[in-house]
């Protein structure tokens, strides 16, 4: 799988990894077991990073059935909203990039 532009400019750093996850999965929900499968990191790194993202309001609980507690991303949240308008403006920057690429090589 290709890295998003948000990992290539921060690195593949566990905490990115899971925002970039439920980023790309806006509106959904998942238990922790979706979010390490999907983001493609070790249950010991979510663990280690999961009370930062909860304390941050980067994540949120959605809703509970038995013991399984499902989270999505705080698009409430002015850090959620910071690191949306970044991706936006990488995407922005890439696409332009590509544009002037392709006019570059018709001349």
């Amino acid at each position: 799988m290709e890295k998003s532009l948000l990992i290539k400019l921060v690195g593949d750093i566990p905490t990115f990894k899971i925002v970039d996850f439920l980023i790309e999965n806006k509106g959904l929900d998942f238990t922790k077991k979706d979010i390490i499968e999907g983001a493609n990191i070790s249950k010991a790194s979510l663990f280690n990073y999961w009370q930062e993202l909860e304390k941050s309001e980067i994540i949120k609980p959605t809703r509970k059935f038995g013991n399984t507690t499902l989270f999505t991303l705080n698009m409430k949240s002015a850090v959620v909203k910071k690191i949306l308008e970044l991706e936006t403006e990488l995407i922005r920057n890439s696409l332009n990039h590509a544009t002037q690429e392709k006019i570059a090589l018709k001349v």
